[in-house]
């Protein structure tokens, strides 16, 4: 009883930072409910569902890089250039559908390859290195999408942005009606899918030798080189990961809007929110501390906020300055363990 005690007292003082953002994402999201007109309802779950999933998509890829250490300014234009080619490729039969789906997600997951490349072997910091091909992801969904437009598949989009009835009900899976279906058929598609890729994939990365090794390059990368960790392999894999994680938020925005656009604007925003959300989530801004499940839950709460402007009727002309406010005080909580140490070896303890 004790060595279980011991092992949770442990695992609290290890994770308080992400147990204490699950906590404030419980209460937002209860008391939010509480003040909507039509709250704790299948409709507004689904709803906010579908806003979840792309900003939780974007903050798992960011998250991937600032374990490293550093940033990837590239993944919102990365998720804005595979929304673009979704909406170009994922129509037709099922096969062209699901060949459409893998390729968007390679060239996310391709993009972030070349991105680890160029940091690896161009001994460029991420941040710039980034910055650059960021802009190149732009001008690619441009060319792609030089004005909205799209045809992704109509069935689709309506199942997978919808409850698990709705699923059933348009594939004709099974009786969506049965009895035994009934306690499960409100839960939102979006968040079985978001939940369901990042465990999947998550989960056994984060265990992996690539894995462990990204970690310890963000904690001491001189320490991981001399231990003959393989730290080049992580790094590109971390980038990697990110383009993937940025390509599914991209796939989803196709699917969910059933086109794609090449907004620069929103590109911008989702890049920005990434980092708020990854720090609100507990991954430490210097490296090595946190993970992406994290950044799932500060992406949820950063979209919770978002909830109260439309509940409250807050003037759209006060939103970005809020938003701004929430922002910069997310990301300055990253900064809070630099600024209370007394000497750099600290950081490194």
């Amino acid at each position: 009883m004790n060595s279980i005690r011991s092992a949770l007292g442990i695992s609290l003082r290890q994770n308080r930072s992400f147990y204490g953002a699950l906590a404030l994402l419980c209460v937002l999201y209860l008391v939010y409910n509480i003040l909507h007109p039509r709250g704790f309802s299948a409709a507004v779950l689904v709803q906010n569902a579908n806003e979840f999933v792309a900003i939780a998509f974007v903050a798992m890829a960011q998250t991937l890089p600032v374990l490293l250490g550093g940033l990837d300014l590239s993944v919102g234009a990365v998720m804005t250039l595979c929304a673009c080619i979704a909406s170009v490729l994922v129509n037709g039969s099922p096969v062209q559908i699901i060949f459409g789906m893998i390729v968007t997600v390679l060239c996310g997951a391709g993009f972030g390859f070349m991105n680890g490349l160029i940091v690896v072997y161009g001994r460029i910091q991420p941040i710039i290195a980034t910055l650059a091909t960021g802009a190149i992801a732009i001008g690619l969904a441009l060319f792609i999408r030089p004005k909205p437009g799209g045809d992704i598949d109509g069935d689709m989009s309506w199942a997978l942005t919808n409850s698990l009835w709705d699923l059933v009900d348009t594939y004709q899976l099974f009786d969506p009606d049965a009895v035994w279906f009934k306690p499960v058929s409100w839960i939102p598609v979006p968040l079985i899918l978001l939940f369901g890729i990042a465990f999947a994939v998550w989960i056994p990365f984060k265990k992996s030798v690539t894995g462990r090794t990204i970690y310890a390059i963000g904690s001491a990368e001189g320490a991981a080189f001399m231990s003959g960790l393989p730290i080049n392999r992580a790094k590109i894999a971390a980038f990697t990961m990110a383009g993937f994680f940025a390509a599914c938020g991209g796939l989803y925005i196709a699917i969910q809007t059933s086109s794609g656009n090449a907004d620069v604007t929103q590109a911008g925003a989702y890049t920005l929110n990434s980092i708020a959300a990854v720090v609100l989530g507990g991954t430490s801004l210097l490296g090595g501390i946190g993970g992406a499940i994290g950044s799932l839950v500060g992406a949820m709460i950063l979209r919770v906020i978002s909830f109260y402007f439309r509940i409250l009727s807050i003037d759209p002309l006060l939103q970005p300055l809020v938003e701004g406010v929430v922002l910069l005080s997310a990301v300055s909580l990253g900064a809070i363990r630099v600024l209370r140490v007394k000497n750099r070896l600290d950081l490194f303890r």
